[in-house]
């Protein structure tokens, strides 16, 4: 054998036995009209991904539009309808998200079901979420922010973006409560007590979680104190919150003293509330400095003392009424009294004939004695308002005005009698210094006047 010869049969004997090897196996079946072929819907889905992923919102809207329209019975018909409203969420602006809203509560109607409506919730209240005001300003966003996020707690309550919403919703509360406060405090510093009080106290009763609670308590109760002594009990009710439901707070030393001064009992303070007051003492991240610097810059309210734990609440605020505002009386109906106050509507009139009960009976007020008078003086003592304090600069205006022209008054009777003219006449006596008045002769109008 020559040498040539042995070299070939070397080399086709790995050959021979990869195909030996090769043949114990089955091929795969491939059939060539789909080979290297896709879905048209999947493609069209994967094309606007990639154009939303680079800022191609519009293009990545037509394709998408495209495939709903032509690939009615889809699978990807759900999630293009939700990458329409991410592509407006992403390009932002305030036409954006307002289509990204729309687009997202388009979803939650036609497809409720899906998980994904959950996040369509979550970024509705994420839009108003991130356009909220300062707490100062207006509150129109804030507002539709605590609505959204409410939606997402109660609408998909099993969902993994229930604790973010809960911590939005407390986030939200802190800034409206704040809003409250400023409105409150702006009342009592121009003693407008009434309006201060009822400000005040709904606040808390409807944001107990607020940072500040304990404040508005206070400042309610002072207000409460302001007002007169018929609303003793009312400051007491304010004062007993703070040392009951905020012990930890900085207001609860002053509140015990307030209750002790009106020998009022101390009540004995919430453990759980006392627990939760030092969960957040002890969470509370105060921002940087550079944050702090730069706070007035951002449009955003500051909720870095928002309540970390605790349920936030989950019902709009009730429309409170001053308690210097009168009741209406209750009415009697069937027998049983009911508190609806509807009051009396219809009038009438009649001719009294004869002598009537006002002619024929005394007045009731001339038979009472000292002590009924005194008690029937206070219970008609005008309840207080918000204009107290302008009211008490006018009667001391007033009474300085009067003063005055009294004072004016003996100064020119005591100036008469020095120059012997009687007080009586004073009305008709000519001043001194001036000459006599003219008058007209009557007999001749066109002739000299008569001295």
């Amino acid at each position: 054998m020559s040498l040539f010869q042995f070299s070939a049969k070397r080399a086709l004997t790995p050959v021979l036995l990869v195909a030996l090897f090769a043949s114990c196996f089955h091929k795969k079946y491939e059939t060539p009209i789909t080979k290297n072929t896709q879905q048209p819907d999947k493609v069209l889905f994967d094309q606007a991904v990639h154009d939303i992923e680079h800022g191609r919102y519009e293009v990545a809207r037509l394709s998408l539009q495209t495939l709903m329209n032509t690939y009615d019975s889809s699978e990807y018909l759900a999630k293009a309808k939700l990458a329409i409203a991410d592509s407006w969420y992403r390009e932002g602006g305030a036409n954006g998200l307002a289509q990204a809203e729309a687009e997202y509560k388009d979803f939650i109607l036609f497809y409720p079901g899906m998980p994904e409506s959950a996040e369509a919730q979550n970024r509705v209240c994420e839009i108003h979420y991130k356009q909220m005001d300062k707490s100062d300003r207006d509150t129109t966003q804030t507002l539709r922010a605590e609505e959204e996020c409410r939606q997402v707690i109660v609408q998909f309550p099993n969902s993994k973006f229930v604790p973010v919403a809960e911590q939005r919703l407390r986030n939200i509360q802190e800034s409206l409560a704040a809003h409250e406060m400023v409105v409150g405090v702006f009342y009592a510093a121009r003693d407008m007590n009434p309006a201060a009080a009822n400000r005040l106290n709904a606040l808390v009763d409807q944001y107990p979680l607020y940072s500040k609670a304990d404040e508005a308590l206070y400042e309610a109760g002072m207000s409460y104190m302001k007002m007169g002594p018929r609303f003793r009990k009312n400051a007491g009710e304010m004062f007993t919150r703070i040392v009951r439901d905020y012990p930890a707070s900085r207001r609860a030393a002053d509140a015990k003293e307030r209750l002790q001064d009106m020998e009022m009992p101390v009540p004995q303070m919430n453990r759980e509330a006392y627990n939760r007051e030092k969960y957040e003492q002890a969470n509370y991240h105060r921002p940087g400095l550079l944050s702090r610097s730069m706070s007035w810059m951002r449009p955003s309210p500051d909720v870095s003392h928002a309540a970390k734990v605790g349920q936030p609440t989950m019902t709009d605020p009730k429309r409170t009424i001053p308690v210097s505002v009168p009741v209406v009386a209750a009415t009697e109906t069937a027998g049983a009294t009911t508190g609806t106050g509807t009051g009396t509507t219809d009038v009438s009139a009649s001719v009294v004939n004869g002598t009537s009960a006002a002619d024929s009976k005394p007045d009731a007020r001339s038979s009472m004695s000292g002590g009924q008078k005194q008690a029937a003086s206070q219970q008609i003592q005008p309840l207080p308002t918000n204009r107290d304090a302008e009211l008490k600069k006018l009667r001391e205006k007033q009474a300085k005005k009067i003063a005055k022209m009294e004072k004016k008054k003996k100064d020119q009777t005591k100036t008469q009698q020095q120059q012997g003219q009687p007080a009586s006449t004073q009305g008709a006596q000519t001043p001194v210094g001036t000459p006599n008045p003219v008058t007209p002769n009557p007999n001749n109008p066109q002739g000299p006047p008569q001295s």
